[in-house]
């Protein structure tokens, strides 16, 4: 259910990465940080897998463990740009998980402003997901600002328990990393405008606006949703863009869209 809190300014990061260069697109990464910091937001949300790629063949030999130190080295930068901005991030990566040695997992980690990285891992995978990646646990929901946030990964949202439950333990906000086709566009919305209505959540969903998984198209339209499951802001199909949603009263918010030329200029840089 949504409160009343300190939470003011939400966003979804629409990215377009550099398949398997986690260094490239760790650079993006920090930029739209810092734009989303200009902009006063608490919460950014990214795709699944965002620091990869939505690349599933490249994911075993891409996959970190959370807490290892060479791990918090290679995402100090995202850290420490947390830190500075006051902001929490969803960044997207395969990892491994310490007593399951040889399997890999979608997982999400939540980089903290006081330094502190939980762990989520995706717990419902596509059918074609199976062959490379293991089940995952869930994991520990993020507190932004006062309030209980519920990460989520692309099909975990497909499997109507997964936002009840983050409802059930009292989170306001759903922050969903995905990966979609342009051809899934309707389905996707009409999905997560469900999610807000139904269980009065507010819904950030972040999806890639440049090609990945080997170069299949992505269908962009990051988006948020109020808790009254109305449509706030929404991303172009393609492209690098930062959507930010500006809480102004009860269940109401105001919303920006931007194309962040700067970001794709980045992007092409890092090619």
């Amino acid at each position: 259910m949504e409160t009343t809190s300190a939470m003011r300014v939400i966003a979804a990061a629409q990215t377009a990465p550099i398949g398997g260069d986690v260094h490239a697109n760790i650079k993006q990464h920090v930029a739209m940080m810092q734009a989303a910091a200009r902009h006063g937001v608490q919460l950014l949300v990214f795709p699944e897998l965002s620091l990869t790629g939505y690349e599933p063949s490249l994911a075993p030999k891409l996959a970190v463990h959370a807490d290892d130190d060479t791990t918090l080295l290679l995402l100090q930068p995202l850290r420490e740009q947390a830190a500075m901005s006051g902001m929490t991030a969803v960044v997207g990566l395969p990892l491994s998980l310490p007593g399951r040695p040889g399997c890999v997992f979608i997982g999400a980690l939540v980089l903290e402003p006081n330094g502190g990285v939980c762990v989520y891992t995706k717990q419902h995978l596509a059918p074609s997901e199976a062959s490379v990646f293991e089940v995952g646990m869930g994991g520990a929901h993020a507190q932004v600002a006062g309030q209980q946030v519920a990460v989520a990964i692309c099909y975990d949202t497909a499997h109507a328990s997964h936002p009840a439950a983050a409802a059930d333990i009292g989170a306001s906000i759903y922050a969903a990393g995905i990966w979609s086709t342009p051809e899934e566009v309707d389905m996707i919305k009409a999905r997560f405008e469900g999610h807000a209505l139904r269980h009065h959540l507010t819904v950030v969903v972040a999806n890639y606006g440049g090609p990945t998984a080997g170069g299949a198209p992505s269908g962009g339209g990051s988006a948020i949703w109020s808790a009254l499951g109305t449509l706030v802001v929404k991303a172009p199909k393609s492209g690098v863009s930062l959507v930010v949603a500006t809480h102004v009263g009860y269940q109401t918010w105001s919303m920006s869209a931007f194309v962040l030329k700067e970001i794709e200029s980045c992007v092409h840089n890092n090619r």
